[in-house]
């Protein structure tokens, strides 16, 4: 079996959500010799990224996306049973989510590629608080962190990691689709490295120094400015989708506050991580998810109106959007 062949039929199989199926593949892949990290990021990465342009093209529902991701789960799970008999000839890591980020799966995969590199692994699951991961810290003592994080609404969260972390000179490792494409983002929230991937993880957690300097200030314009709409999110995203979009038929009103919340995370993202580009990202995600449904993709143009209008007092945000906004 190769790898092409493993993620053909692993594919079929969540297309199906048949868990044995998918658990059939992995254990034929692993017999055959393929290697663990290359079933994570080639075929169960591979296979979730699908899963979830299917959901944005309107073609599975949240259900069945769920599901999907319940079959990745268990596939993961099984290869990490097998990972795990392998010696151990590394450091100690701690794997975790940052908090708010409710997607397990990824730092799931990680903490599996690292434990197949030989590291001795601690999963800290899902939305991880800051005080608990202090603790772990604390208690374990590890030689690096790993975090994973999905959602740009979680990277304030992952910031306090940064925090954490550093100021007992342990390392800290971030990756996840939050980050975007490359370190900018995760330089910018004072990370010691960023990795793409799974296998990307395992070559930079093999550089990572052994101690690291407390991470510098963020900008205080910038973070107060961020704390402020994360203390107003909820208000801002009901005032927002009272007014967008216009057509109360055009969008599900869930999707639609969805959309807005998504927006004002990446309005975070970027005033705190000096990269503007979460913005023009969210918005062309914002126009597929309109177009997959049905709804005129000039409602992004409604959106920034309102958007203007509403957080016009924030004036960090109002540059933004003025530069970072495409159209």
């Amino acid at each position: 079996m190769t790898v092409v062949d493993a993620l053909a039929g692993f594919e079929r199989a969540v297309s199906s959500l048949d868990t044995t199926a998918a658990l059939a593949v992995v254990d034929d892949a692993l017999a055959t010799g393929i290697d663990p990290v290359a079933l994570l990021t080639e075929v169960i990465g591979t296979a979730q990224r699908t899963v979830g342009e299917k959901w944005q093209r309107a073609e599975w529902s949240v259900a069945e996306e769920h599901a999907a991701t319940a079959v990745a789960t268990a596939a993961t799970e099984a290869i990490a049973r097998q990972v795990r008999q392998r010696p151990i000839t590394r450091g100690r890591v701690i794997v975790a989510c940052a908090e708010r980020e409710w997607h397990a799966l990824p730092a799931m995969m990680i903490d599996c590629a690292l434990r197949s590199d030989g590291w001795d692994t601690t999963l800290l699951g899902a939305s991880t608080p800051a005080l608990r991961l202090s603790q772990y810290l604390q208690d374990l003592g590890p030689d690096a962190l790993a975090v994973s994080c999905s959602m740009l609404g979680s990277l304030p969260t992952t910031r306090r990691f940064v925090e954490a972390s550093t100021a007992a000179g342990i390392p800290i490792l971030v990756g996840g689709p939050a980050f975007g494409p490359d370190d900018l983002r995760a330089r910018g929230l004072g990370a010691t490295a960023w990795a793409p991937d799974a296998a990307g993880a395992i070559e930079a957690m093999r550089t990572l120094p052994a101690v690291v300097p407390a991470a510098e200030p963020l900008p205080e314009a910038s973070v107060a400015e961020q704390a402020a709409l994360e203390l107003a999110h909820t208000e801002l995203v009901v005032e927002l989708t009272a007014h967008w979009p216009g057509d109360r038929n055009a969008l599900d009103p869930e999707l639609a506050a969805d959309a807005v919340s998504q927006l004002l995370h990446a309005i975070w993202a970027a005033l705190l991580t000096g990269d503007p580009r979460s913005i023009p990202q969210t918005v062309w995600w914002i126009a597929a998810l309109l177009e997959h449904r049905g709804a005129p993709v000039a409602l992004t143009d409604d959106l920034r109106a309102e958007v203007t209008k509403l957080l016009r007092d924030f004036p960090l945000t109002a540059a933004l959007i003025t530069t970072s906004w495409p159209g």
